[in-house]
């Protein structure tokens, strides 16, 4: 069975800062109308910075308050995509200006869609390691702290779920996979 639903119109309902939330009208697979509503993301960069120190590589977290859940959480570095910027622009500079780490070798390490039943948003993962320590500088709005954890601290919190980023457990259990841990 195709399962392709074709556009039959759409309309822009809302236009924010961040997002955009379209309403459109398709044609299912089985030729009925159905109504899609759906967000516009400009895309996304997040990046798993390592530290080597001595015997155990150290990952740099960075914790903040989230308003949607209405709690604390635990993330790696990210931030959206400016126009004209490419993915790993937007993972050096996220980076930088959330931990004050730059530089060093940035490894991509896959992209995955975030939530494809209501948005196109796209983040884009990058290990980063060899890094020079700087002065963070958040956005006016931004309130950060951060810490370092070994990778083995992450993967129980991970497992206990205190960890539930999905951007953050995406990236430590890909690097993993793939021997950069």
């Amino acid at each position: 069975m195709n399962l392709l639903e074709r556009k039959r119109s759409s309309s822009l309902v809302y236009d924010g800062n961040l997002l955009k939330l379209y309403q459109d009208e398709v044609i299912l697979p089985n030729g009925k109308e159905s109504i899609r509503e759906w967000i516009l993301h400009p895309g996304a960069a997040a990046v798993l910075p390592l530290l080597d120190s001595g015997e155990e590589q150290r990952i740099i977290m960075v914790k903040q308050y989230r308003y949607p859940i209405g709690r604390e959480t635990l993330e790696i570095p990210a931030g959206k995509l400016d126009p004209g910027e490419t993915p790993l622009e937007c993972a050096r500079r996220e980076l930088r200006e959330e931990t004050g780490y730059f530089g060093g070798e940035f490894i991509p390490i896959g992209a995955f869609n975030t939530t494809p039943a209501f948005t196109n948003e796209v983040i884009h993962l990058f290990v980063a390691k060899d890094l020079q320590a700087g002065s963070a500088s958040t956005d006016e709005d931004e309130f950060i702290n951060t810490q370092t954890f070994s990778v083995a601290e992450l993967l129980a919190l991970i497992a206990q779920g205190r960890i539930m980023d999905a951007k953050t457990i995406i990236s430590i259990l890909k690097a993993e996979k793939l021997g950069l841990l």
